[in-house]
């Protein structure tokens, strides 16, 4: 089905592996519609509770393949046609998001993890803002879930100097939310994949939905927002276990309903 990307659905997690180590995983058009087409597939299974993003071999992703690029080409295009639309699948996803970066994830490689819900590094990958270097602004939304994590002052920075920064550096600055041992790498990120699939995915997409509210309404809006929500929550079938379970002193087993 793909060729580019591996994908693969086992335990309730949706597998999504960028799939070219002989170039960093680094984009072409391809990538990107495969990527897109991917997280869609894993929003309308009802059996996915997670996805993980990670890359195979000893990158996460480079960013975009140089290799594809010509002084012709119009930029403003390619990211409306192919980067656009992939990181806009994965904003409108209500399913956790785990960027895996197991190596370095450079330029839009970066911005691929930045769009994620939860990034954990290998403490032998690292970040680097590298649009700079070829005389480019960090684009596929970069510095808008740049500013957020970590403010204007140190996106600014990141953006301006495209100083690699490394695992322990990101998760200290909260560009990271953990920080894995190379030699438990695999163990530790399905771990917490799992975790995620086993918590009241109707909830999780609700959060999402008011995380994003935040920047966009206003205290009332955002106010009568969280009331519907609550109020979704609520009637859902998770919600009944997770108080079911308190009141018979035993750990809730949700179904993601």
């Amino acid at each position: 089905m793909f060729e580019t990307i591996r994908y693969d659905v086992k335990d309730g997690i949706a597998w999504l592996i960028l799939n070219r180590p002989d170039k960093l995983n680094a984009f072409i058009a391809q990538m990107n519609r495969e990527v897109k087409e991917a997280i869609k597939a894993a929003s309308y299974d009802e059996q996915v509770r997670c996805i993980v993003i990670t890359g195979e071999g000893r990158a996460f992703c480079s960013g975009q393949d140089l290799s594809e690029v010509d002084e012709h080409m119009d930029h403003g295009q390619v990211l409306r046609e192919h980067y656009g639309p992939m990181i806009k699948q994965i904003r409108q996803c209500e399913k956790p998001i785990v960027a895996a970066v197991n190596g370095v994830a450079a330029g839009a490689g970066f911005s691929l993890a930045l769009a994620c819900d939860f990034r954990l590094m290998s403490e032998r990958a690292s970040f680097l803002n590298a649009f700079i270097h070829v005389g480019l602004i960090p684009d596929s939304g970069n510095l808008y879930y740049l500013t957020q994590l970590v403010g204007q002052s140190k996106a600014a920075e990141l953006a301006i100097l495209g100083e690699k920064v490394p695992a322990t550096v990101a998760v200290a600055m909260g560009l990271a939310n953990r920080l894995i041992p190379s030699e438990t790498w695999d163990a530790d990120v399905s771990a917490f994949a799992a975790r995620l699939g086993a918590l009241p995915t109707k909830a999780i997409g609700l959060i999402k939905r008011s995380l994003k509210a935040t920047s966009e309404l206003s205290f009332e809006d955002y106010h009568e927002l969280e009331a519907q929500g609550q109020r979704t929550a609520g009637l859902t079938k998770d919600h009944g276990e997770g108080v079911n379970a308190f009141m018979q002193k035993r750990k809730p087993v949700f179904t993601g309903q």
